[in-house]
């Protein structure tokens, strides 16, 4: 019989390599692991730390990508660019001026009428015959919200709290007028090398990928500056409307009233509504024969402004459902305020046109 060759041992697998390095050497790798906790956790703090900075940083990205537009359009008029950037930053420091030097006295003027007005207001309105009939109606719901605002409107801690104390709103002031000084100058800055630093950004892209990267991102940014472009301008529309209509009507702190509607009318869909209903309530208090003129005044404008304004002035603009902007309007203002609510739009306008550009398409080609 011939000699039968045994069979090859088969090899077992080892322990994975991870498993066997953690095995031989686990300080080594103990160490590792907490090194990179705590790597994390300082880049972690010092994002925290850095977050005004950071920002500050990207509310300026984000203005200069809606000005960008502006510049275009002096661009098309025959300006040259750099011309059309001065025009442009003349401006914007034109309206800082405006703000720090004539609207913050007029400011601090129109609280203080507010402060006084309010509580003369409410106790007229409780010596009306009608006010007893609707209070009872109520079950003194009425009466509870009047003496409320009365006695908050009267509270010294009340208007510290809002910037009415002397020291807390100059420093408060002298805060935000160097956060916005700084806001100012890093738009300056990006506006003028705008161009320049979007070229830059697409050499890292790939060759291969980088004309379409180009292409989409171009598209995000025109349809994003023209989206801010137009509900700045809707919002300044809004705005100049209601102090007008306010001191027609004779309503005191009109100009801070217009001033306060010009930010909150930016959030589109809900700013409107909010300051129209804050307008109508305050009108009230001064008189309810006002308080109803501007109610219909008001609404009368939001039909102009749905129906003609916003369909000529958004035309270009990218279309945002109206649920995407209460949930996005919502989200920001819940992370940063308002500042976030007016940020988080855009964003989600630009991610809604990555999803109908890219990703659809993609998805209907296979």
């Amino acid at each position: 019989m011939s000699a039968v060759d045994p069979k090859p041992e088969v090899s077992q697998p080892g322990p994975p390599l991870f498993e066997r390095r953690l095995i031989d050497r686990p300080f080594v790798w103990g160490f590792n692991i907490a090194l990179g906790i705590a790597v994390a956790a300082a880049l972690l703090l010092a994002a925290v730390n850095l977050s005004t900075l950071l920002f500050s940083i990207f509310m300026a990205a984000f203005i200069t990508v809606g000005l960008d537009p502006l510049v275009r359009f002096l661009q098309s008029k025959g300006m040259k660019r750099g011309i059309a950037i001065l025009v442009v930053v003349l401006a914007i420091i034109g309206v800082m001026v405006a703000i720090v030097w004539v609207v913050v006295p007029s400011i601090g003027r129109q609280i203080a009428q507010l402060a006084a007005f309010i509580p003369t207001a409410i106790a007229h309105i409780k010596s009306e015959g009608w006010y007893l009939t609707a209070n009872d109606a109520t079950n003194g719901i009425i009466a509870s919200i009047a003496d409320g605002i009365t006695a908050a409107v009267q509270n010294p801690a009340f208007w510290a709290t809002v910037g009415g104390g002397v020291t807390q709103f100059g420093l408060q002031l002298a805060s935000s007028i160097s956060g916005l000084f700084f806001v100012l100058v890093l738009t300056i800055y990006f506006i003028s090398s705008y161009d320049t630093t979007k070229d830059s950004l697409y050499r890292l892209i790939n060759r291969s990928h980088r004309q379409s990267v180009i292409d989409y991102s171009e598209q995000i940014l025109q349809n994003v500056g023209r989206y801010l472009s137009g509900m700045v301008t809707l919002a300044f529309l809004n705005a100049t409307y209601s102090t007008i209509l306010l001191l027609i009507i004779g309503v005191p702190g009109a100009l801070l009233i217009g001033i306060i509607a010009f930010f909150i009318t930016i959030i589109p869909l809900i700013g409107t509504v909010l300051t129209t209903l804050a307008m109508s309530l305050i009108a009230f208090i001064y008189n309810p024969s006002a308080g109803l003129l501007v109610l219909i005044f008001m609404l009368a404008y939001m039909q102009v402004e749905a129906y003609v304004l916003t369909p000529r002035v958004m035309s270009k603009a990218v279309k945002i459902p109206g649920s995407i902007v209460l949930i996005s309007a919502i989200a920001g203002g819940t992370l940063f305020g308002l500042p976030g609510a007016l940020v988080a739009i855009p964003i989600s306008a630009g991610i809604l046109l990555i999803i109908t550009g890219v990703v659809m398409p993609r998805k209907e080609a296979n």
